[in-house]
């Protein structure tokens, strides 16, 4: 049976007690960010093992208030999460801590983990994307605080484990069969295909889109179906979404 504690790496103890006047800021910061987003905010406090802030969108909730699930803390994935996949979250916090250990401290800030999990709401499992970065840091460089941004999955399973680094061009996936990080070229979309896909955004069709691209309308089909297959997803709102994601425009 996991516990709370389990969410905790022992590589991430906090060096010393963090300047919690410091705090009211990162929660203002957070508030003002869930303001403009549609996208689930909180804040994770490695320090005191709770959650600092969450936001009141209720797509993360599962019909509870924002301010009983900040008091319930890691508590919230252990009654909503279905319990194999508690098993994959600890994994996953063990080897993205491990993963950020190997960086300078001063480097730690660019880096983001991403990663899918289903939450139960009532009878109801979603799947939900999983975004996480640090958001203070202590002297030694261990994460006091965690940036976590929570939207909607593109995918059908659990897992898609993947760390980006701001201005590199390669990312790394996590292996759940292997227990491994494994580096990999970022995609780079030409300019047919960033076109396309921020037309589509604008709602245009592929009429449209080819009007506005200067292409024959069968050179747009051609070029969103290789579009999806180097993506590997099955349709444009899957496309833009992980282009968005993944921030390919």
């Amino acid at each position: 049976m996991s516990k709370i504690d389990d969410f905790f790496y022992s590589g991430n103890a906090v060096g010393g007690e963090p300047d919690y006047g410091l705090a009211d800021t990162f929660v203002r910061t957070a508030e003002a960010f869930a303001n403009a987003t549609y996208q689930s905010v909180y804040i994770i406090d490695y320090y005191r093992r709770n959650f600092l802030y969450v936001s009141p969108n209720p797509l993360f909730l599962c019909g509870i208030k924002a301010e009983d699930v900040r008091k319930l803390g890691y508590q919230f994935y252990l009654d909503h999460v279905p319990s194999d996949e508690v098993g994959m979250l600890l994994e996953i916090n063990q080897a993205g801590f491990s993963f950020i250990n190997r960086i300078p401290h001063d480097e730690k800030h660019k880096y983001t983990i991403a990663y899918d999990f289903h939450i139960i709401n009532g009878k109801e499992k979603i799947l939900v994307n999983h975004k996480l970065t640090g958001l203070a840091y202590q002297p030694d460089g261990s994460v006091w605080l965690g940036l976590a941004v929570v939207s909607l999955s593109t995918h059908t399973q659990p897992g898609q484990i993947r760390m980006n680094c701001q201005g590199k061009s390669e990312f790394w996936e996590y292996s759940l069969d292997f227990h491994k990080w494994e580096a990999h070229s970022e995609l780079v979309l030409n300019e047919t295909e960033k076109a396309i896909l921020i037309l589509s955004i604008q709602g245009f069709t592929i009429n449209r889109i080819a009007e506005c691209a200067h292409l024959a309308i069968d050179s747009v089909k051609s070029a969103r179906r290789r579009l999806f297959e180097k993506l590997e997803v099955n349709n444009i709102s899957e496309a833009i979404s992980y282009a968005t994601n993944y921030k390919l425009l």
